[in-house]
């Protein structure tokens, strides 16, 4: 790719994740299933555990509605390490994250999303996300 086209690239990727994070936390699941391959895989870890992968784009949703339910959610990302490579990339976010229960339990979590993209007819679709946490705070009360 040349200078310019990999500037595009990482614009058009920034605004795919900023998109992805926008769409979760306001539960606009068509949006986010918008910016999905039919195939995604999905996982979430901690720096113990392995993921437990999803497979397809309605298996992740359901994980992910299950995940936030009967939650108010932010997440942030930056700093991407963006590996691009013809009509795909890998790209390492920074995560921040927030999840405030209806029952007082907020938790906090810091870590990377890795994920791969493709180009599809011009638009960035995830392929695959694997965020793991390494550090969660768990806090017991009223937020």
């Amino acid at each position: 790719m040349t200078g310019r086209a990999e500037l595009i690239a990482f614009y058009e990727l920034s605004q795919a994740k900023a998109a992805y994070c926008r769409t979760l936390d306001t539960r606009n699941w068509n949006a986010l299933s918008a910016l999905m391959t039919p195939e995604v895989e999905f996982g979430m870890s901690d720096v113990h555990s392995e993921p437990v992968m999803t497979a397809g784009r309605d298996e992740t949703l359901a994980l992910l509605k299950s995940l936030v339910a009967g939650a108010r959610t932010v997440h942030q990302v930056h700093t991407p390490e963006i590996d691009l490579d013809d009509d795909g990339a890998t790209v390492i976010w920074a995560v921040h994250d927030r999840a405030v229960f209806d029952d007082g339990v907020s938790v906090t979590g810091y870590g990377h999303y890795t994920d791969r993209w493709i180009r599809d007819a011009g638009t960035w679709k995830l392929a695959s996300s694997r965020l793991t946490h390494l550090l969660t705070d768990v806090h017991h009360g009223p937020a």
